[in-house]
């Protein structure tokens, strides 16, 4: 695996070098030593994994079509920032603004994230963009979801129980009209957003989840069994327009 040390490097030397090695015919790179830089794998076309040890930035993956990136411990905001295709998986926290208008791929996040996850997210044909939230969501999780799937699994919080923090924050898929999320466990429709319908899963609904789920308990060796011994929770838009009035007189 070819090796970039991070350490006390611009992040634009820093991404100037990511690209140089995967022109030079690198498809396994890992970054060391990484602090905050910004826009690590932007626009990456390629087929190609890069491990990242340390704390990226934001915008981590953005515009991406095809990279695999392996965060080894916490990411902060807008991951996948209008990602196109590719694989992001976080062994750790991840921050706000996840999926950002995602148009494909799949982001697993293993602990907690932030506010406004899987903002504007839309899919076409056969692109579906995945979400996999391990712990818990900040308020806004769906919000104006256009498309794609959004699972949030409340199991791997780094939340201390005695904080008596929600699963999920308020104005759960507010502004929803495309897509499907999944929550682990019941939800209460007062917290979320009055675009959205509450129903069981059927068995399609089933098969999509535990497909999905599979590889996720791959990347972080965990028990798919015990994911799934407790009854999800399906949310859907209730209307493909719910604003299509709001300025009509």
């Amino acid at each position: 695996m070819f090796t970039i040390d991070a350490k006390g490097v611009y992040y634009k030397q820093l991404n100037e070098s990511v690209k140089k090695a995967i022109k030079n015919g690198e498809r396994r790179i890992k970054l060391t030593n990484v602090c905050g830089q910004y826009y690590i794998a932007d626009g990456i076309k390629e087929d190609v994994l890069i491990e990242v040890e340390g704390v990226p930035g934001q915008d981590l993956g953005a515009f991406m079509n095809g990279p695999t990136i392996v965060v080894k411990n916490n990411a902060q905001d807008t991951l996948g920032n209008t990602m196109d295709a590719g694989k992001i998986v976080v062994h750790g926290l991840a921050g706000d603004v996840l999926g950002y208008g995602m148009r494909g791929g799949k982001m697993h996040i293993l602990n907690d994230v932030g506010y406004r996850v899987g903002i504007h997210m839309k899919q076409y044909k056969e692109k579906v963009p995945v979400i996999i939230v391990g712990g818990k969501a900040g308020d806004f999780f769906g919000e104006y979801m256009a498309g794609g799937i959004l699972i949030l699994l409340d199991m791997y919080s780094l939340r201390s129980a005695d904080e008596k923090i929600p699963m999920v924050g308020n104005y759960l898929g507010t502004g929803m009209h495309g897509g499907v999320m999944y929550i682990r466990g019941k939800v209460d429709l007062g917290i979320c957003g009055k675009e959205v319908g509450i129903d069981k899963l059927n068995d399609d609904d089933k098969k999509l989840l535990k497909r999905n789920l599979e590889e996720y308990s791959k990347d972080f060796k965990l028990d798919l069994d015990e994911i799934l011994s407790v009854e999800f929770t399906k949310l859907y838009p209730k209307s493909k327009r719910p604003y299509g009035t709001l300025y009509c007189y």
